[in-house]
């Protein structure tokens, strides 16, 4: 008797031209027919969307640029997707059952909200759909795991990481720790961070940082922006709030630590004492691939951790005086949605600043603590999606001007 063939996983890919995106190509191709690729849109690469059509032969795509969409060189009957929605409409088509979200920017939100709406699944390397909406976002994936528990208790699916999957190394490594262990037992997590380029260097050094110096990650080959966050901090920061969202846990059991080799991505101590952690080379794709094939598991294109070429393994403190952005997010994860929304669109135009040289390096984490105590009050802590975007604009509108303070 021959095992009974599953359908091929049908994906959309959102943000297709970023570092995430071109690696999730490679891990979908690798899939071969486990995997059906329905749609991919990207924002401005239209040669890489072509090239990216031709090998993995979707239904639909869908550019940012309307001027490009029509003069796109594509296999013949692939739909080209327009208008302001697009995202949206990919996320949201009946032939799709998991949407990869590799865009940057709360533009993200509405599609990942549409999506779990109709009981897709959402696989995010995109920190805004978190950080900003994690209220909303949780809120959805928790449903659609009550609702699969209702009908069979103990299925992978009645877990509400098995609807929003995350693709951060961290938080992948986390969610594996945590897979067949109950929450009740956790005592802490454990975010393992790089320190950038930049974790030996002296506070006078640190002033004078360019945008070259900056991008020169020494583990991790990642888009300009989350190399800068990691450099600043800032990324582990907004990898806090998303822990706390992701696996509702009190801001005072995430904890931060340095490992310079980026072997160990992440770790759960548990209330017994026991620390579990999740080991691998630093490669995007194995997290990836993790989001895309939970709960089974696949041979991968990553290569496999060498434990004896790595030698040895360093751990130690964050300092957050010489990089306050990791204080700050915290601090704006307590206050609640409202600051961390103002937070990350302010680390959004502090960054593009920084990278177009009208703002220094140390300007990065005074312009993120500025937008929290401006924007960041309330009694509203909790805003809808419109109210999320409307002051993500309101942000951006007001430091782009150059304004720190």
């Amino acid at each position: 008797m021959t095992a009974e063939r599953r359908p091929p996983l049908r994906v959309a890919l959102l943000g297709s031209g970023g570092s995430i995106g071109r690696q999730a190509i490679d891990v979908l191709v690798g899939l071969g027919d486990a995997v059906r690729v329905v749609a991919l849109a990207t924002g401005s690469q239209v040669g890489l969307l072509e090239e990216q059509a031709r090998r993995c032969r979707p239904v639909a795509v869908a550019v940012a640029e309307p001027a490009a969409l029509a003069g796109l060189d594509l296999p013949p009957g692939t739909e080209r997707v327009g208008g302001p929605d697009q995202l949206i409409e990919l996320a949201t088509r009946p032939d799709v059952d998991l949407v990869i979200v590799a865009t940057g920017g709360v533009v993200s939100l509405r599609p990942t909200l549409a999506a779990l709406g109709l009981g897709k699944i959402v696989a995010t390397a995109n920190k805004e759909t978190l950080v900003a909406g994690g209220h909303l976002v949780m809120a959805l994936a928790r449903t659609l795991a009550a609702a699969r528990a209702a009908i069979t208790p103990g299925d992978p699916s009645a877990s509400p990481l098995a609807w929003l999957r995350p693709i951060d190394s961290e938080h992948s490594a986390i969610w594996q720790c945590l897979v067949g262990e109950d929450i009740s037992g956790v005592a802490r997590l454990v975010l393992t961070a790089s320190g950038g380029p930049f974790r030996e260097s002296d506070p006078g050094e640190l002033a004078v940082v360019t945008p070259e110096q900056a991008l020169r990650h020494p583990t991790w080959q990642m888009g300009a922006k989350i190399t800068i966050d990691s450099a600043t901090l800032a990324n582990k920061g907004l990898e806090v709030i998303e822990a706390h969202w992701l696996y509702d846990v009190d801001y005072d059991a995430i904890e931060v630590v340095i490992h310079p080799q980026s072997v160990v991505h992440s770790a759960v101590l548990f209330v017994d004492g026991s620390l579990k952690a999740q080991i691998g080379t630093p490669d995007m794709r194995l997290p990836i691939q993790y989001a895309v094939t939970y709960p089974n598991r696949y041979p991968s294109p990553a290569a496999p951790p060498d434990l004896l070429s790595v030698g040895r393994l360093d751990f130690g403190p964050p300092d957050e005086a010489r990089f306050p952005a990791l204080r700050i997010a915290r601090a704006a994860g307590r206050i609640g949605s409202r600051a961390t929304a103002a937070l990350i669109a302010a680390d959004e135009v502090a960054v593009a600043r920084f990278l177009a040289g009208s703002l220094d390096f140390l300007g990065i984490p005074r312009l993120l603590e500025a937008a929290v105590e401006r924007f960041g009050g309330g009694s509203d802590q909790a805003p809808d999606v419109d109210g999320l975007v409307a002051l993500a604009g309101e942000v951006r509108a007001a430091y782009r001007a150059g304004v720190v303070a």
